[in-house]
């Protein structure tokens, strides 16, 4: 059915629509009808709000991430070159830390 169709309805048809509505349901129905269909229409949007609210937050999550170090984009763009250099420092396991609990964050913040 094409959406044209709607768009041409005009005060008389609608009025028409109304009434075999009345007549079919009763207007003891009516209210409960609309109460649910406004209910619907709530929950509808709150539903898309929390989706939209979830999608923010982990492009959020996203933008907020360290970019990769260069060792590790160089090491991927030529294959024939050997490994690049590892600084020793005496922090490796703080920094060790540090990733596992970004890490963490990370995967707590999805769920």
């Amino acid at each position: 059915m094409k959406m044209t169709f709607f768009a041409m309805l005009q005060w008389p048809e609608i009025l028409g629509i109304l009434i075999v509505v009345l007549i079919l349901f009763g207007a003891k129905k009516l209210p409960e009808l609309a109460r649910g269909l406004g209910q619907g229409i709530k929950e509808f949007k709150r539903a898309t709000r929390d989706v939209q609210d979830d999608l923010q937050r982990a492009i959020d999550d996203v933008e907020h991430e360290p970019p990769p170090s260069p060792s590790h984009s160089s090491h991927s763009s030529s294959p024939t070159e050997g490994p690049a250099p590892v600084e020793t420092t005496g922090t490796s396991s703080e920094g060790d830390a540090d990733i596992e609990a970004k890490r963490s964050a990370f995967h707590e913040g999805r769920d």
